[in-house]
């Protein structure tokens, strides 16, 4: 009776997964179905779920082992199972060492050398036919005993990555479980195929981590980087879904729009492996497609940053179920089919690596070879980076580098370079002559032209741009005034501390971190005043000069006793210098009892984020006011703003968004709350509907009237597409003017700050005095593409207004001012408004 209960079991389990191979496999090896409690495809498997079962995987079989590589925001952990032969597992870090002595051009390639594949699942967390397909080719691999699969294990090095976002796969797992009838509904109206805002794609703080393989804002990055440099794999396959009405899409995508410093010899390669692929499609009748959609230009997703780094990126689209089955225009769409496509997807692309292996191992040594002859030809040298105030904002740019292994060498001695002089101790060098070459070359890039100017993602990246950090292209080496040394992460030395029986102190404004540390010290009760303009005072060093928007802490209007034990406890934490001053006279501007010392209240920010709002720039907000304020903003929908009490806030943020939900309820109850001394602040859409609403005394010039400066004449049908490039600013980045002078500014050094614009919205200046805190230059295009009849409008235009409303203010900027959370430079603008929006009096006139 036993023995047929146990033939009845496995001939469950031969059933449950005879849809994705047809094989018997080691009953050594515990099926998915014998861990999750129901076949693969039935249900959406929870990270939890998938865990436990590569967990149980790696402990009963000899060919995997598993490793937690990370933890997301949710504290979910990263996993990355190791496949191959027990002998290769046996001495895999030696593999790894070996591979990388290759890769360096120190060895030769091997008749016997393993490739490297690594197969990256669910970066999107609402596209869960990858991360539970991973479960089916982990059980595969490990359970077959298919002659060519053993081939595989002896010839591979394979990393399987199941879900490269767990907090968005199980955000969307959850959804569909619980809408999911004993019979699976495959209506396209069901709820279950209707996720709410946010849905599932991105991680935590609603961001997309397929555009973060170049920004590593995230930790879910951050580890997948870092074993990417760790293994430098051959190939990258990278599992996603499109839309229903679709069926299966895997590179070569179009040829037009790939980045032009990735090597030709890549693109073949592509090809060569798509064969592979097409042939496990043609087997079982499957369609699919090629070259006709994505690009291969942005070099911060997962398909092309890794063939800017040496590898050969894949990107697979499946048609996605959006849960367990949907009708679409090929039929109806299971769960399980959508699976079995990228399980055939993953061997296929096995398959074509180890056929393909010493192809690909050439290749990858040879990248970087030609690398360094390109380097050496290149006219360019490298580049100097510059920052003299703002300590953590470049270390937190060179850190950036250092994490994608670029190297950079800090200025020991002064050195003149044409008309400029950098100097030591503020200053570094970049080489162009390094492995990853392409990288630097692509990450520092400012071209305005391109051979196709429609793109899938952004147009432009420049991290300097991005950070604010002023940069020189330079064709000559620093020789000996560079260290010998890179750039290492190390704690900063031991900053000014405050002194006991101190007048007042002093923490200046100009470090990313100087509002973090504001935040605690309000969050601690201190009582705080803001400089409105420049002032020399006396410390027990003597005398020192601070810049407006130095933030004073008062020692006789401090309320709690214990005081100053506060502040020395905020000091600690953070090692920011903390100025003594001993008198409240000033050598040089106000004393310190002035009003041009304002109140600074501790903010109660409340950010728009519900329906109707764009969720990847209320996210983007969300994290960098925690980041770069100490500020967990109150979400709130947009539906409820008329319904709850605004007076318990002192800002309120309307990001990117359709607000036109919004009536004269919702108008009043804004405008009231703001004439009663809040601050108001929206950008992009949630800009021009302040205008709109007459909230914000500024002009539009709209995405229609935007439009209507591109030729529309003499266009036919097959000129659709390109004209759509043409009018969209898919992502480019321009220059604006600042009044340095507006408390707005205070705390940035330069007039010219760089801005990401990816919309065509643009802001009107206005006639009255005082309002236009920012202006695009007259010359204000500096890297991505932008259509040029857009330029001289875009000339014209405003980058931030404000104004006061009766005693609150209105602020509008045409810009996301924290893009993709990557935009240190430009955020200073919103987290200026948080701390010092009470800093400026303007009242505009009526527009004419």
């Amino acid at each position: 009776m036993k023995k047929l209960a146990i033939f009845i079991l496995l001939c469950g389990i031969w059933q449950a997964h005879a849809a994705y191979f047809n094989e018997t496999m080691s009953s050594d090896v515990p099926a998915p179905e014998q861990v999750l409690g129901f076949a693969v495809g039935d249900w959406h498997a929870r990270h939890d779920q998938i865990e436990r079962y590569f967990a149980l995987l790696a402990e009963q079989s000899d060919r995997a082992q598993l490793e937690a590589i990370g933890t997301t925001h949710e504290q979910r952990p990263l996993l990355q199972l190791v496949v191959s032969s027990p002998e290769n597992l046996a001495r895999l870090d030696d593999i790894r060492q070996q591979h990388l002595a290759q890769v360096r051009g120190n060895r030769q390639v091997s008749d016997d050398s393993p490739v490297i594949i690594w197969l990256g699942y669910g970066v999107h967390g609402n596209e869960p036919s990858a991360a539970n397909a991973a479960l089916v080719l982990a059980y595969y691999l490990t359970a077959s005993s298919d002659p060519e699969v053993q081939e595989w294990l002896q010839r591979a090095i394979i990393l399987i990555q199941p879900s490269l976002n767990p907090d968005g796969h199980d955000r969307f797992a959850i959804w569909a479980n619980m809408h999911r009838g004993q019979t699976p509904v495959a209506d396209p109206q069901h709820r279950e195929h209707i996720e709410p805002w946010p849905n599932g794609r991105p991680n935590h703080y609603w961001f997309d981590l397929n555009r973060d393989w170049l920004l590593l804002q995230h930790p879910e990055s951050q580890a997948r980087i870092a074993q990417f440099h760790k293994w430098q794999p051959n190939i990258v396959g990278d599992f996603h879904e499109m839309g229903t009405n679709t069926s299966y899409f895997f590179q070569p995508g179009i040829p037009s729009r790939n980045y032009p410093l990735t090597p030709e010899r890549n693109f073949e390669l592509t090809r060569i492996l798509a064969g592979f692929h097409a042939q496990a499609f043609d087997q079982r009748g499957q369609l699919y497609y090629t070259e006709e959609s994505f690009d291969d230009f942005y070099v911060g997703k997962g398909s092309t940053y890794p063939d800017i780094t040496g590898s050969v990126g894949i990107l697979f689209e499946q048609a996605s179920s959006r849960g367990h089955v949907q009708e679409s225009i090929n039929g109806v769409l299971t769960f399980a089919a959508t699976i079995k496509n990228q399980f055939d997807a993953s061997l296929s692309t096995i398959r074509g690596s180890v056929a393909n292996r010493q192809a690909l191992l050439g290749y990858q040594q040879t990248f970087f070879q030609t690398a360094a002859q390109d380097a050496r030809a290149d006219r360019i040298k490298g580049y100097i980076l510059t920052e003299n105030q703002d300590k953590s904002r470049l270390a937190e740019l060179l850190q950036l580098l250092a994490q994608h292994q670029i190297a950079v060498y800090p200025l020991i001695q002064d050195w003149q370079y044409e008309q400029t002089q950098f100097r030591a101790g503020q200053s570094y060098y970049v080489p162009l002559q390094q492995a990853q070459y392409r990288l630097l070359k692509a990450a520092f890039s400012t071209d305005k032209t391109f051979n196709d100017n429609t793109f899938y993602d952004v147009s432009a990246w420049t991290l300097p741009y991005a950070y604010n950090i002023d940069f020189t292209t330079v064709n000559r080496e620093p020789g000996r005034a560079a260290s010998e040394q890179p750039w290492q992460s190390q704690p900063l030395p031991r900053q000014m501390s405050p002194q006991a029986e101190g007048y007042a102190y002093v923490l200046n404004w100009q470090d990313q971190m100087a509002p973090v540390v504001l935040q605690a010290m309000l969050v601690e009760g201190l009582t705080v005043r803001a400089a409105l303009g420049d002032f020399t005072g006396t410390t027990p060093q003597g005398s020192r000069s601070f810049k407006a928007g130095a933030m004073v802490i008062p020692a006789g209007l401090q309320a709690h006793s214990d005081w100053f034990f506060r502040l020395q406890r905020i000091h600690e934490r953070f090692n920011l210098p903390i100025y003594t001053l001993t008198t409240g006279l000033t050598s040089r501007g106000s004393d310190l009892g002035s009003n041009n010392f304002i109140p600074v209240q501790l903010p109660q920010v409340l950010l728009v984020a519900g329906p109707g709002v764009n969720s990847t720039e209320a996210g983007e907000v969300w994290y960098n006011l925690e980041r770069l304020a100490g500020i967990s903003p109150s979400l709130v929908e947009p539906e409820r703003i008329s319904r709850i009490n605004l007076a318990r806030y002192t800002h309120i943020i309307l990001p990117d968004g359709d607000y036109r939900s919004f009536k004269e309820t919702e108008i009043n109850a804004l405008r009231n709350w703001a004439s009663q001394g809040g601050i108001l602040w929206g950008h992009k859409r949630g800009a021009a509907w302040l205008v709109d609403a007459k909230l914000l005394q500024a002009g539009v010039w709209s995405s229609q009237e935007m439009n209507r400066l591109i030729p529309q004449q003499d266009v036919v049908y097959a000129d659709k597409e390109a004209l759509a490039g043409k009018q969209r600013i898919a992502g480019a980045i321009f220059n604006a003017e600042l009044d340095l002078s507006h408390p707005l500014t205070f705390g940035i050094q330069r007039k010219d700050l760089p801005v990401f614009k990816n919309s065509n919205i643009l802001l009107q200046p206005s006639s009255s005095p005082f309002v236009n805190v920012a202006l695009y230059s007259g010359e204000p295009h500096l890297a991505g593409y932008t259509a040029p009849e857009y330029i001289p409008r875009i000339a014209q235009g405003a980058v931030l207004v404000a104004h006061n409303l009766g005693r609150g203010r209105v602020i509008g900027m045409t810009d996301n001012p924290v893009f993709r959370g990557y935009f240190k430079g430009s955020s200073r603008l919103l987290i200026n408004a948080i701390y010092l929006g009470q800093g400026f009096s303007t009242v505009p006139q009526p527009e004419e």
